[in-house]
């Protein structure tokens, strides 16, 4: 089956990738470019590095942009998915949505009346077990932004490993956000995956943003050595 993959380059997205290749599906990586500041289905924060992740493994990628409220965000996925149906004859799309109702039936509205087939393989897995499955499978992330009490700085732009995991989980459980940040408390970029032939390098710092908000500003991205 040929599947479109609603793709950030985020942890989630990748996994989705993963998941749907691993089951013989032919994938197409399909990216939607809010404007939003804070939009309501896509994840922001590097989405233009999506391009980076989707040439370390190898697939074919395009995106659209999305406008600023709502209705827009709605018409761009139906635009995305519409033109993934012409060019790759796709017959199903794939979200790695994990908990959010509204996002998933969103998806599944649009995709049911454009006649594809829906697959949500992290929906309402246990977070805390996923979180640690990517580290023990080799994804290795960073988070780029934080919105939430319990992730300060010391979390932000550089690669996470299995100890700050373990920290994340716990400081989730401590302040009550969710500790895959299925609720918007952070937004992740993959940096290497068991199908990336090549590493994501970046260089950026971190900012102050809000009370507790803090974003890793990328200067520059480029794919490294063979992973």
């Amino acid at each position: 089956m040929k599947v479109a993959v609603l793709f950030s380059g985020g942890k989630d997205s990748v996994y989705a990738t993963h998941w749907a290749i691993m089951r013989s599906f032919r994938v197409v990586l399909a990216t939607v470019k809010p404007q939003a500041s804070s939009p309501y289905l896509y994840h922001r924060p590097g989405v233009e590095l999506a391009k980076l992740a989707a040439e370390a493994m190898g697939l074919p990628h395009f995106y659209v942009s999305a406008g600023e409220n709502l209705e827009d965000e709605v018409e761009a996925l139906r635009v995305l998915l519409q033109r993934a149906i012409d060019a790759y004859g796709i017959e199903g799309v794939v979200s790695g949505v994990l908990l959010s109702d509204y996002q998933r039936l969103t998806v599944a509205s649009v995709a049911d009346e454009l006649g594809l087939k829906i697959f949500t393989p992290l929906w309402r897995c246990d977070q805390r077990n996923y979180m640690f499955e990517l580290v023990n499978s080799g994804f290795v992330f960073m988070i780029l932004s934080t919105s939430t009490l319990g992730l300060g700085p010391e979390y932000i732009g550089r690669p996470l490993n299995r100890s700050d995991i373990e920290n994340i989980v716990n400081v989730a459980d401590r302040y009550g956000f969710n500790p895959a940040f299925e609720g918007g408390e952070a937004e992740t970029l993959v940096l290497e995956a068991p199908l990336f032939r090549r590493r994501i390098r970046v260089k950026g710092y971190r900012v102050r943003t809000g009370t507790f908000s803090w974003e890793f500003r990328i200067l520059k991205a480029w794919l490294g050595d063979e992973a």
